[in-house]
């Protein structure tokens, strides 16, 4: 592990991160070359301002589509403008057949998160519309903060971008309730991101899957995990270029294994 000083050369790190003070953890390389991609993971512990990196350049300086984990920005808008009444609220399906069975039935805002239904999202987009969805972007300071796509892929098909800092700077401020929405806005979209919840740790996250336009698979992780009530931030970006990467459990195994070896799951953080 080496440590390095950063003097305010980083502005976007500093939405994640107070410190100047940045551990660069290159033991974690393993996780990634054993499961056969490349990527970035980063770690922000609150209470004691450490912050951990490996590939720092990355983390830092390359902008992705954000996927699925724009759901968290989306969720936010709708359910602030009203198009999302709470997380009950259900949108009928619209009687096509996808691949994902999941997304083939009417789904409720909490179950359209969890499964990450991309059709409950794009009709939540089309209900915000075009010039309201770009305020908020303008607004968040969200990534590139081009939404000149259509208005229900934008985040999907590469016009949309945004660093792993900037991901992980996000849902920091969510945490805290320091985003630009109302405090119920903020706390229902906290709930839902909730996945996994024991007497040694909670873990809330947000997964995101997408193709660069070179063909690449890319896997997002971004979100938190709580031990004796104390929150540590987290984002895990992670490509291959083999399309025969199974992105989706391949994120969360790399996830857990990188927790593992940093001390989690046993309550004792």
């Amino acid at each position: 592990m080496r440590r390095i000083l950063l003097s305010g050369l980083f502005p976007l790190l500093l939405l994640a991160c107070t410190t100047n003070n940045v551990k660069e953890d290159d033991s974690l390389r393993t996780y990634f070359d054993s499961n056969g991609v490349t990527g970035c993971f980063a770690m922000f512990n609150n209470g004691h301002n450490d912050f951990i990196v490996y590939n720092l350049s990355r983390y830092r300086d390359s902008s992705y589509t954000p996927a699925s984990t724009f759901k968290i920005v989306n969720s936010l808008i709708g359910i602030q403008t009203g198009k999302i009444s709470d997380e009950n609220m259900v949108i009928k399906w619209d009687g096509i057949v996808r691949p994902n069975a999941d997304w083939n039935k009417d789904l409720s805002m909490k179950e359209a998160f969890a499964v990450s239904a991309v059709p409950y999202y794009q009709e939540v987009a089309r209900r915000i519309g075009h010039d309201t969805m770009k305020r908020w972007i303008d607004s968040l300071g969200y990534g590139n903060r081009d939404i000149s796509g259509p208005i229900d892929s934008f985040w999907l098909n590469n016009t949309l971008k945004i660093k792993p800092d900037e991901e992980l700077g996000l849902v920091k401020k969510l945490y805290f309730d320091q985003l630009p929405f109302f405090h119920r806005t903020q706390e229902i979209v906290k709930n839902v991101m909730l996945r996994e919840q024991n007497s040694n740790y909670k873990l809330s996250y947000k997964t995101g899957y997408g193709i660069r336009e070179n063909g690449d698979r890319i896997g997002w992780i971004v979100g938190w995990i709580e031990e004796n009530r104390h929150p540590y931030f987290f984002v895990l970006n992670l490509e291959s270029a083999d399309k025969n990467t199974d992105m989706k459990p391949l994120r969360l195994k790399v996830l857990k294994e990188i927790l593992s070896h940093l001390g989690f799951f046993n309550g004792k953080k």
